[in-house]
């Protein structure tokens, strides 16, 4: 892997590419709004819809079978992740974690926290007493999650304060070292490049607030509105039993073409606060020997490069001059 100084993010967001025809009008729209696109993932994954006799098989394999290691996660995590080359690609990361032991966690990373969700990634929690033995050309590829915790932008979705707050002071000394394998804010239908190192925030100012808050807007025929927090939940709580109920409902309405969009900021979707949690959490510490001066990519930018290789004569036959051919 192959470090790259990136002092700037310059680049922007990758535009999404949605499949099938689509008019002039409608093109311009979603181009439009292409910078909102992290939250609001639309293209539709290729494929055939999933079988009756495969569903069956499904619920026989899972009745025999086991899944420990799956049966061992037991905490969804709710943050933000950024690509190591630009920070300007930020995205919501749900983290399904297991510990290994009091210190090392692992996490699936999904683009989303329902049923029918994508698979992006995963993550790899250690604390810094593991993250101090790594040799220094290891460290830069682990970021902190001090920021994280302490600025109110890393939580557990359902769960009280009380006992977030319990775990979150342990988070709030970790490192994570996390690889994404799907670039969905660019709208790849499948996981398309190479696997990419991800970074964490560090500081006030980097957080898109199109991630964080909800926007919404009508047709030209409706003024444009914004839907804020306290309307959506007073909303969600008289009218409907989830979230998932809400998005389907705003799915039905944009289907006959009374939104254009709808673009739910992670604080409304879950009914949290970043400035309260961070007021909560003030009391919290960090690392006790602080940031390691390597970590969070030593300040710089990282990137997944691909390069060819000589192959040493002893690992393949003589007469194979390459694998994977």
């Amino acid at each position: 892997m192959d470090k790259v100084a990136h002092h700037k993010n310059s680049s922007s967001p990758a535009s999404i590419q949605h499949p099938g025809t689509r008019t002039y009008e409608n093109r311009e729209r979603e181009r439009s709004r292409s910078s909102m696109a992290s939250s609001c993932h639309e293209v539709e994954v290729p494929g055939k819809p999933t079988e009756t006799g495969t569903a069956l098989l499904e619920t026989a394999t899972g009745a025999i079978q086991g899944f420990g290691p799956v049966n061992q996660i037991h905490q969804h995590l709710c943050a933000f992740h950024f690509y190591g080359d630009d920070m300007t690609r930020q995205g919501e990361a749900h983290h399904f974690c297991a510990h290994l032991n009091e210190d090392v966690r692992q996490c699936l990373i999904f683009d989303g926290p329902d049923a029918g969700v994508r698979l992006i990634g995963v993550e790899y929690i250690v604390s810094e007493a593991l993250v101090l033995t790594l040799p220094d050309g290891e460290k830069p590829l682990w970021h902190t999650h001090e920021f994280e915790v302490k600025g109110g932008v890393l939580f557990m979705p359902g769960v009280p304060g009380v006992v977030e707050r319990r775990d979150l002071e342990k988070v709030c000394k970790t490192y994570g070292k996390t690889i994404h394998f799907w670039q969905v804010d660019r709208g790849d239908a499948l996981p398309l490049g190479l696997p990419q190192i991800m970074m964490a925030l560090t500081r006030d100012g980097q957080l898109r607030q199109d991630l964080a808050k909800c926007t919404c807007t009508l047709s030209q025929k409706f003024k444009f509105f914004i839907l804020n927090l306290e309307n959506f939940r007073a909303f969600s709580s008289k009218f409907l039993n989830s979230y998932s109920l809400f998005k389907r409902l705003v799915n039905e309405l944009e289907g006959v073409g009374f939104i254009d969009f709808y673009v739910a900021g992670v604080e409304d979707k879950f009914s949290v606060s970043f400035q309260k949690e961070r007021e909560n959490r003030a009391y919290m510490s960090g690392p006790d020997h602080g940031i390691h001066p390597l970590a969070n990519a030593a300040g710089k930018g990282l990137k997944t490069h691909l390069r060819e290789v000589d192959l040493p004569a002893t690992t393949t036959a003589a007469h194979a001059g390459r694998v994977f051919t």
